[in-house]
């Protein structure tokens, strides 16, 4: 049985709700469809209308522009992961399979009964490993820190945060290391695509195998404590 999940987005992030009309959802099902396919560089509202039958006026009633749309896309992701990994670790009392759980979530394509249809999440994973740091490494990112656009990001690392202390109650670096994994997962799956010199999982390209390595770098590191 399929579950509908109805995640609640930052006002802030658009003008008009997509979530509430049919040509917000088009929006928004095509624009992970070329951003995924062309990049984040080449996309456009332009080309977003042409591929919706709609109007780049038509397309900003609802983004103000494109950085926006894709911080709104990342957003949407971090809430949905967010979301799996209470999901998985709800009836875990185990720390460290707890972690084990989430470097997995993190590092591994999902499958999950979630009812989302107009958001690929399979693609949007995509778009989260190869655009996703755009939407904060940006001049403005103080600007949009302060409007909390990066909140669902924030509230997963301080999720995955106490876990590590729930592993490991004397561990300085909770946060930074919750953070790293989270970055290192998808920049491993990145390199190990396309940059393979920069990583040990180039021959394979098995997910399976940056988990391993994920796994490795936080347990030696809260052995150490």
């Amino acid at each position: 049985m399929d579950i509908h999940l109805q995640i609640k987005m930052n006002e802030k992030l658009f003008l008009r709700d997509p979530e509430q009309s049919e040509l917000g959802k088009k929006i928004i099902q095509d624009s992970i469809q070329l951003i995924y396919k062309n990049g984040f560089e080449a996309f456009t509202f332009k080309k977003l209308a042409i591929d919706i039958g709609s109007t780049e006026a038509g397309i900003y009633r609802y983004f103000e522009n494109k950085h926006r749309l894709l911080i709104y896309l990342t957003a949407w992701y971090w809430s949905w992961l967010e979301y799996q990994v209470s999901f998985h670790t709800n009836n875990i009392q185990d720390p460290v399979v707890k972690i084990k759980m989430v470097i997995k979530l993190l590092a591994t394509t999902l499958e999950d009964n979630v009812s989302t249809p107009h958001v690929d999440k399979n693609i949007l994973h995509q778009i989260i490993i190869t655009e996703g740091t755009k939407a904060y490494l940006t001049k403005r990112v103080s600007e949009d820190n302060k409007d909390q656009l990066f909140k669902p990001y924030k509230d997963l690392c301080a999720i995955i945060g106490n876990m590590i202390l729930e592993c490991s109650p004397n561990y300085l670096y909770p946060k930074s290391l919750a953070s790293t994994i989270i970055e290192m997962a998808h920049f491993q799956n990145f390199f190990m695509k396309n940059l393979p010199s920069l990583t040990d999982f180039a021959d394979n390209k098995d997910e399976a195998e940056i988990v391993k390595f994920l796994e490795d770098l936080v347990f030696s590191s809260l052995k150490k404590t």
